[in-house]
């Protein structure tokens, strides 16, 4: 069988130096988070890639077109189709090739850092392939092409070394919020935003668990855990926080008294009111209407 590292038509390669890594790996704004190899390889046929011992960067694949496979630590392989991408964390034996009927065409990078790790696990993007949806290609290649244009033109500037160290934080991110969810994933924030969306139109009010549970078309327990596991609080709770932030802003923006302000939001009491805004803000109404801000 045919095997090919690179050199593919039309292929785009850049591989830093050596002693430009030594340089820039010193600074405090790249060292954390830097690129050390890039490129895109179209319709890549016979391509292979065998690290059985590793390597010390963190790789990221993206298949734009076609079909290949990924193999890691010698023995998860899984599929790369088009507009999939991968990370192979640094430390993992593998191999990766082309599809022999249907070669892929790649974008990929290698990155290196203490907080590379991080954005991965974050947004975990170490869990096999992940599919993006089509109308984020075209951010995708715009930060890439941003960042290799930037690696091929100015390789020796360290300002353009913290500007693609943003980028591909970036780049990484956007790949991590954009990856296919699953459909559990999307009926849990349809439940919330349709939750969040009846506090706002409700804040002058005041309203139970059961009324949002109704409105959510759910139980009252797992309502409870939906907002303690995306907000870390739950609904009443968060409502509560609701109050207190537009409160900030009618004290900012209004001449009300902290009494209006509390009818304003549907509460009577304006001592609970006062405490409950120190609880939350961790200062009296009047304390904070004198602070300067902006």
């Amino acid at each position: 069988m045919i095997k090919k590292q690179d050199g593919f038509e039309s292929e785009k390669l850049l591989v830093l130096p050596e002693y430009v890594l030594s340089d820039i790996s010193t600074h405090p704004l790249i060292s954390p988070f830097f690129v050390t190899d890039i490129g895109y390889y179209p319709h890549a046929k016979y391509h292979y890639r065998e690290r059985l011992e590793a390597c010390d960067t963190h790789i990221l694949i993206y298949c734009a077109d076609g079909e290949g496979w990924v193999e890691l630590n010698h023995e998860k392989a899984f599929s790369l189709k088009s507009h999939m991408f991968i990370v192979i964390p640094a430390g993992t034996p593998h191999r990766y090739g082309a599809d022999e009927q249907n070669p892929w065409s790649i974008y990929w990078f290698h990155l290196k850092g203490e907080e590379v790790i991080t954005f991965i696990n974050s947004f975990h993007l170490n869990e096999g392939p992940l599919q993006i949806p089509l109308n984020n290609f075209v951010k995708f290649i715009n930060l890439f092409d941003q960042c290799f244009v930037s690696l091929s033109d100015k390789p020796y500037s360290k300002l353009h070394h913290i500007k693609i160290s943003q980028t591909m934080r970036y780049l990484l991110s956007t790949l991590g919020l954009a990856s296919e969810r699953t459909g559990q994933e999307e009926r849990k924030d349809l439940y919330l935003e349709k939750t969040i969306h009846y506090m706002n139109e409700k804040i002058h009010t005041s309203i139970k668990l059961p009324e949002l549970a109704k409105i959510a078309g759910l139980s009252t327990q797992h309502l409870t855990y939906l907002f303690k596991q995306e907000t870390g609080f739950p609904p009443i709770d968060y409502f509560l926080r609701l109050k207190i932030q537009r409160a900030c802003q009618l004290l900012d923006l209004t001449d009300y008294t902290v009494k209006e302000v509390a009818s304003t939001l549907g509460i009577d009491d304006s001592y609970y009111f006062s405490r409950l805004f120190k609880k939350i803000n961790g200062c009296s109404p009047t304390e904070y209407r004198k602070r300067e801000k902006g």
